[in-house]
């Protein structure tokens, strides 16, 4: 059986859920410019990859964290892949959004929250982290456990690892930046300076 890093890879590429543009880089919601975007929301529209992407973050779960008590996604693209993977856990389900509502409830979090609670926080990609971490900060300030947080893929930047290793936070990956960058060279025939400001770029 494929490595889940490289067969995860692949899959976004099939499904064109990953897109380059050297002459004109993609806008990030943080700012940053970027070579490279990766929308794995698309996962959700087939069948095959979306179940592949839920049993190896299940897998995960069960061999790593079995003494999780919740599954939280980070809104807005963490919200299915957290309900996929706590349906197939029989496990509680809720989500953090980006801010409080500012209507009703007024709430930040979704779903009910118990002192204490184990929970594993899903997200799509770790870009510079900054989603998670915040949705983290939300759930801990109600007094839960923070076992870990899973992505579909990592764009491998150190600042953003530095950052959940500070706050002792466990963070697995499916996949990375360099996983994408070597099946991406070998579906294109891609020149040595185009590669190397692929990686210098990540840096």
């Amino acid at each position: 059986m494929k490595n889940i890093a490289q067969t995860t890879a692949q899959y976004l590429l099939d499904i064109s859920a990953v897109q380059f543009n050297f002459k004109q880089p993609f806008k990030w919601s943080s700012g940053w410019l970027s070579p490279i975007y990766c929308d794995c929301r698309l996962t959700l529209s087939y069948p095959m990859i979306r179940d592949f992407i839920t049993d190896a973050f299940v897998e995960t779960i069960k061999t790593q964290f079995p003494d999780a008590e919740a599954i939280a996604g980070v809104a807005t693209a963490g919200i299915p892949q957290a309900a996929m993977i706590a349906q197939k856990l029989n496990l509680p389900m809720l989500y953090v959004r980006a801010k409080a509502k500012e209507h009703g409830k007024e709430n930040l979090i979704e779903g009910k929250v118990e002192k204490a609670q184990k929970i594993i926080v899903i997200e799509d990609i770790i870009s510079t982290g900054g989603s998670s971490l915040n949705a983290i900060k939300a759930l801990q300030e109600q007094g839960t456990e923070i076992l870990a947080t899973l992505a579909i893929l990592s764009y491998g930047f150190e600042m953003a690892h530095q950052q959940f290793k500070e706050q002792n936070i466990n963070l697995f990956t499916l996949s990375d930046y360099t996983y994408l960058i070597k099946e991406f060279s070998k579906k294109e025939d891609l020149s040595e300076e185009i590669m190397a400001s692929l990686y210098e770029w990540r840096k």
